[in-house]
């Protein structure tokens, strides 16, 4: 994984967390956001458990020496996307 590292919550929805987390530059592309277990992601950057316990509308962004968490009431609901 590279730097940095973006999360953002949306409500889970089926057996979906509603976490969409990626690092480096976001991309459109179609295969971007591949699906990963939440216990796989912690696996390969620990540093992520102490985020993914955050309430739906949550964001978060983790960079070497950098960190910020704020809300996004717009990720409650989807149909503003």
């Amino acid at each position: 994984w590279t730097w940095p590292i973006n999360g953002l919550r949306h409500q889970a929805s089926g057996d979906a967390s509603g976490w969409y987390v990626w690092t480096g530059e976001l991309s459109t592309a179609a295969d971007f956001f591949v699906p990963l277990h939440t216990e796989h992601l912690v696996d390969r950057v620990p540093e992520l458990s102490a985020y993914l316990g955050l309430p739906p509308g949550s964001r978060f962004l983790l960079a070497s020496g950098y960190e910020d968490v704020w809300r996004d009431e717009t990720l409650l609901d989807v149909h503003q996307q």
